[in-house]
Protein backbone atom coordinates (compact mmCIF):
# COMPACT_ATOMS: atom_id res chain seq x y z
CA UNK A 1 0.00 0.00 0.00
CA UNK A 2 1.08 3.63 -1.04
CA UNK A 3 2.06 6.66 1.66
CA UNK A 4 2.71 9.32 0.30
CA UNK A 5 3.37 12.94 1.16
CA UNK A 6 2.57 16.22 -0.70
CA UNK A 7 3.99 19.73 0.26
CA UNK A 8 1.51 22.16 -1.69
CA UNK A 9 1.42 25.63 -0.21
CA UNK A 10 3.30 27.13 2.29
CA UNK A 11 0.22 26.68 4.77
CA UNK A 12 -3.10 25.55 5.43
CA UNK A 13 -5.93 27.11 6.63
CA UNK A 14 -6.48 24.74 9.47
CA UNK A 15 -10.29 26.08 10.96
CA UNK A 16 -11.92 26.14 7.66
CA UNK A 17 -10.34 23.49 6.64
CA UNK A 18 -11.56 21.22 9.60
CA UNK A 19 -14.90 22.50 9.21
CA UNK A 20 -14.90 21.72 5.76
CA UNK A 21 -13.66 18.23 6.21
CA UNK A 22 -16.31 17.52 8.94
CA UNK A 23 -18.59 17.18 6.20
CA UNK A 24 -16.87 14.31 4.63
CA UNK A 25 -15.96 11.75 7.20
CA UNK A 26 -15.08 11.33 10.73
CA UNK A 27 -12.24 14.29 11.22
CA UNK A 28 -9.98 14.98 14.40
CA UNK A 29 -7.56 17.62 15.01
CA UNK A 30 -4.64 17.07 16.79
CA UNK A 31 -3.01 20.91 17.57
CA UNK A 32 -2.41 22.29 14.31
CA UNK A 33 -2.79 18.62 12.47
CA UNK A 34 -5.86 17.35 10.93
CA UNK A 35 -6.84 13.74 10.32
CA UNK A 36 -9.70 12.79 8.50
CA UNK A 37 -10.14 9.10 7.71
CA UNK A 38 -12.10 8.32 4.51
CA UNK A 39 -14.26 5.48 4.19
CA UNK A 40 -15.50 3.09 0.75
CA UNK A 41 -18.53 1.10 1.22
CA UNK A 42 -18.37 1.74 4.78
CA UNK A 43 -15.08 -0.29 5.15
CA UNK A 44 -12.30 2.14 6.42
CA UNK A 45 -10.28 3.21 2.81
CA UNK A 46 -7.45 5.14 4.34
CA UNK A 47 -5.77 7.78 6.51
CA UNK A 48 -5.08 11.85 5.30
CA UNK A 49 -3.00 14.03 7.69
CA UNK A 50 -3.39 17.65 6.77
CA UNK A 51 -0.08 19.61 8.77
CA UNK A 52 0.13 23.00 9.15
CA UNK A 53 2.70 24.10 7.13
CA UNK A 54 1.54 22.89 3.86
CA UNK A 55 1.99 19.19 3.81
CA UNK A 56 -0.20 16.60 3.71
CA UNK A 57 0.38 12.92 4.52
CA UNK A 58 -2.21 9.92 2.71
CA UNK A 59 -2.25 6.50 3.80
CA UNK A 60 -3.51 3.78 1.39
CA UNK A 61 -4.82 5.63 -1.31
CA UNK A 62 -4.07 5.19 -5.19
CA UNK A 63 -2.15 8.13 -6.70
CA UNK A 64 -5.20 9.34 -8.76
CA UNK A 65 -7.24 9.21 -5.72
CA UNK A 66 -4.26 11.46 -3.62
CA UNK A 67 -4.98 13.71 -6.75
CA UNK A 68 -8.49 13.98 -6.21
CA UNK A 69 -7.56 14.67 -2.61
CA UNK A 70 -5.59 17.34 -3.24
CA UNK A 71 -7.82 18.96 -5.57
CA UNK A 72 -10.82 18.85 -3.20
CA UNK A 73 -8.60 20.71 -0.41
CA UNK A 74 -6.93 23.31 -2.91
CA UNK A 75 -9.12 26.40 -1.78
CA UNK A 76 -7.92 25.87 1.73
CA UNK A 77 -4.16 26.49 1.09
CA UNK A 78 -1.79 29.86 1.33
CA UNK A 79 0.50 30.58 -0.73
CA UNK A 80 0.20 28.04 -3.33
CA UNK A 81 4.43 26.66 -4.01
CA UNK A 82 4.68 26.44 -8.10
CA UNK A 83 6.44 23.20 -7.93
CA UNK A 84 4.96 20.24 -5.57
CA UNK A 85 7.13 18.56 -3.38
CA UNK A 86 6.80 14.34 -3.37
CA UNK A 87 8.17 11.51 -1.04
CA UNK A 88 6.67 8.13 -1.86
CA UNK A 89 6.76 5.38 0.35
CA UNK A 90 5.11 2.06 1.13
CA UNK A 91 3.84 0.48 3.99
CA UNK A 92 2.50 -3.01 5.06
CA UNK A 93 1.28 -4.06 8.76
CA UNK A 94 4.22 -6.87 10.74
CA UNK A 95 5.01 -7.02 14.37
CA UNK A 96 7.89 -4.68 14.59
CA UNK A 97 7.87 -0.76 13.50
CA UNK A 98 10.80 0.03 11.63
CA UNK A 99 11.35 1.59 8.03
CA UNK A 100 13.50 0.49 5.33
CA UNK A 101 14.51 1.12 1.43
CA UNK A 102 11.73 3.34 1.34
CA UNK A 103 9.26 0.81 3.05
CA UNK A 104 7.27 1.42 6.41
CA UNK A 105 6.49 -1.69 8.57
CA UNK A 106 3.81 -1.13 11.26
CA UNK A 107 2.97 -3.41 14.04
CA UNK A 108 -0.56 -2.22 14.73
CA UNK A 109 -3.29 -0.01 12.82
CA UNK A 110 -3.50 2.35 15.34
CA UNK A 111 -3.86 5.70 13.56
CA UNK A 112 -1.82 7.92 16.13
CA UNK A 113 1.12 5.79 15.51
CA UNK A 114 0.23 6.41 11.73
CA UNK A 115 -0.06 10.55 12.93
CA UNK A 116 3.52 10.14 14.59
CA UNK A 117 5.84 8.68 11.68
CA UNK A 118 3.29 11.17 9.45
CA UNK A 119 5.16 13.94 11.24
CA UNK A 120 8.38 12.91 10.61
CA UNK A 121 7.72 12.45 6.75
CA UNK A 122 6.21 15.65 6.47
CA UNK A 123 8.62 17.52 7.93
CA UNK A 124 11.00 16.01 5.36
CA UNK A 125 9.16 17.22 2.50
CA UNK A 126 8.52 20.50 3.71
CA UNK A 127 12.64 20.50 4.20
CA UNK A 128 13.14 19.69 0.85
CA UNK A 129 11.18 22.69 -0.36
CA UNK A 130 13.29 25.11 1.95
CA UNK A 131 16.29 23.39 0.75
CA UNK A 132 15.20 23.64 -2.77
CA UNK A 133 14.44 27.90 -2.63
CA UNK A 134 18.22 28.02 -0.44
CA UNK A 135 20.01 26.56 -3.81
CA UNK A 136 18.15 28.50 -6.41
CA UNK A 137 18.88 31.09 -4.43
CA UNK A 138 22.74 30.34 -4.16
CA UNK A 139 22.76 29.81 -7.95
CA UNK A 140 21.31 32.73 -9.42
CA UNK A 141 23.73 35.15 -6.99
CA UNK A 142 26.72 33.20 -7.19
CA UNK A 143 28.01 35.35 -9.94
CA UNK A 144 27.75 37.92 -7.53
CA UNK A 145 30.95 37.46 -5.27
CA UNK A 146 33.01 36.10 -8.60
CA UNK A 147 32.38 39.39 -10.31
CA UNK A 148 33.59 41.42 -7.27
CA UNK A 149 36.48 39.50 -6.75
CA UNK A 150 37.59 39.64 -10.79
CA UNK A 151 36.23 43.45 -10.95
CA UNK A 152 35.82 44.74 -7.60
CA UNK A 153 32.51 46.17 -8.41
CA UNK A 154 29.03 44.02 -8.86
CA UNK A 155 27.79 45.11 -12.34
CA UNK A 156 24.30 45.17 -11.26
CA UNK A 157 22.52 49.03 -10.68
CA UNK A 158 21.48 50.41 -7.72
CA UNK A 159 17.59 49.39 -8.84
CA UNK A 160 19.44 45.93 -9.62
CA UNK A 161 20.65 45.23 -6.38
CA UNK A 162 18.03 46.57 -4.41
CA UNK A 163 15.68 44.08 -5.79
CA UNK A 164 18.36 41.39 -5.56
CA UNK A 165 18.42 42.23 -2.03
CA UNK A 166 14.95 42.30 -1.55
CA UNK A 167 14.78 38.79 -3.41
CA UNK A 168 17.49 37.00 -1.01
CA UNK A 169 15.76 39.03 2.16
CA UNK A 170 12.32 37.24 0.67
CA UNK A 171 13.72 33.89 0.12
CA UNK A 172 15.92 33.92 3.76
CA UNK A 173 12.99 35.31 5.83
CA UNK A 174 10.50 32.61 4.62
CA UNK A 175 12.66 29.71 5.78
CA UNK A 176 13.89 31.36 9.11
CA UNK A 177 9.69 31.99 9.82
CA UNK A 178 8.99 28.09 9.07
CA UNK A 179 12.12 26.92 10.58
CA UNK A 180 10.05 26.11 13.51
CA UNK A 181 8.30 22.86 12.53
CA UNK A 182 11.63 20.92 12.32
CA UNK A 183 12.17 20.60 15.47
CA UNK A 184 10.30 18.21 17.67
CA UNK A 185 6.53 18.81 17.39
CA UNK A 186 4.49 19.73 20.44
CA UNK A 187 2.14 17.17 19.22
CA UNK A 188 4.24 14.46 21.31
CA UNK A 189 4.03 16.30 24.66
CA UNK A 190 0.39 14.74 24.94
CA UNK A 191 1.75 11.74 23.36
CA UNK A 192 5.38 10.74 24.67
CA UNK A 193 5.52 7.24 24.10
CA UNK A 194 5.13 7.93 20.41
CA UNK A 195 8.06 9.73 20.33
CA UNK A 196 10.42 6.89 19.28
CA UNK A 197 8.62 6.36 16.17
CA UNK A 198 9.01 9.72 15.04
CA UNK A 199 12.54 9.87 16.21
CA UNK A 200 13.33 7.10 13.78
CA UNK A 201 11.37 8.09 10.75
CA UNK A 202 13.29 11.28 11.43
CA UNK A 203 16.48 9.90 11.68
CA UNK A 204 15.95 7.52 9.07
CA UNK A 205 15.51 10.64 6.37
CA UNK A 206 18.10 12.65 7.35
CA UNK A 207 16.02 15.66 9.00
CA UNK A 208 18.39 16.61 11.36
CA UNK A 209 21.60 16.64 9.35
CA UNK A 210 19.42 18.23 6.36
CA UNK A 211 18.34 20.96 8.49
CA UNK A 212 22.26 21.83 10.02
CA UNK A 213 22.87 22.03 6.20
CA UNK A 214 20.18 24.25 5.49
CA UNK A 215 21.21 26.77 8.21
CA UNK A 216 24.89 26.67 6.63
CA UNK A 217 23.45 28.04 2.86
CA UNK A 218 21.19 29.97 4.87
CA UNK A 219 24.47 31.50 6.32
CA UNK A 220 25.96 31.93 2.70
CA UNK A 221 22.75 33.74 1.29
CA UNK A 222 22.87 36.02 3.99
CA UNK A 223 26.71 36.63 3.79
CA UNK A 224 25.44 37.27 -0.06
CA UNK A 225 22.98 39.68 1.22
CA UNK A 226 25.57 41.66 3.67
CA UNK A 227 28.28 41.95 0.15
CA UNK A 228 24.72 43.44 -1.48
CA UNK A 229 24.39 45.97 1.23
CA UNK A 230 27.88 46.72 1.76
CA UNK A 231 28.73 46.98 -2.34
CA UNK A 232 25.10 49.27 -2.44
CA UNK A 233 26.31 51.63 0.40
CA UNK A 234 29.45 51.93 -1.33
CA UNK A 235 28.68 53.09 -4.75
CA UNK A 236 25.85 55.66 -3.03
CA UNK A 237 29.11 56.57 -1.00
CA UNK A 238 31.23 56.94 -4.02
CA UNK A 239 28.30 58.92 -5.81
CA UNK A 240 27.67 61.54 -3.06
CA UNK A 241 31.97 61.95 -3.22
CA UNK A 242 31.44 62.71 -7.21
CA UNK A 243 28.98 65.33 -6.34
CA UNK A 244 30.66 66.64 -3.95
CA UNK A 245 33.56 66.87 -5.83
CA UNK A 246 31.74 68.21 -9.16
CA UNK A 247 30.26 70.82 -6.72
CA UNK A 248 33.73 71.96 -5.25
CA UNK A 249 34.67 72.31 -9.07
CA UNK A 250 31.80 74.20 -9.96
CA UNK A 251 32.86 76.51 -7.34
CA UNK A 252 36.39 77.04 -7.95
CA UNK A 253 35.15 77.64 -12.01
CA UNK A 254 32.71 80.48 -10.91
CA UNK A 255 35.33 82.11 -8.71
CA UNK A 256 38.19 81.73 -11.40
CA UNK A 257 35.63 83.52 -13.58
CA UNK A 258 35.00 85.77 -11.11
CA UNK A 259 38.29 86.92 -9.93
CA UNK A 260 40.50 86.04 -12.93
CA UNK A 261 38.21 86.93 -15.84
CA UNK A 262 35.57 89.74 -13.96
CA UNK A 263 33.29 87.75 -15.69
CA UNK A 264 31.31 87.56 -12.74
Amino acid sequence: MRCTCYCNASSYDIPNLFQYLQRLGQTQLFRDVIHIQIKEDKQIKGDVFYFSYGSIVCWGFTEEEEKEILASTKEFEKDPLPKIELDEFTFVYGDTIKIEEDEIFLHNKNTLTKLAISHGIAQSVKLSTFEEIIQKTIEHTKILPLALAKHGKIPLSRKEMSRKMGEIFIERSFVNLHSEILDTPEFFWDYPELEPFYRRTAHYLDVTKRAESLNKRLSVVHELYEILSSEMNHQHTSRLEMIIILLILIEVTLAIFRDVFHLI
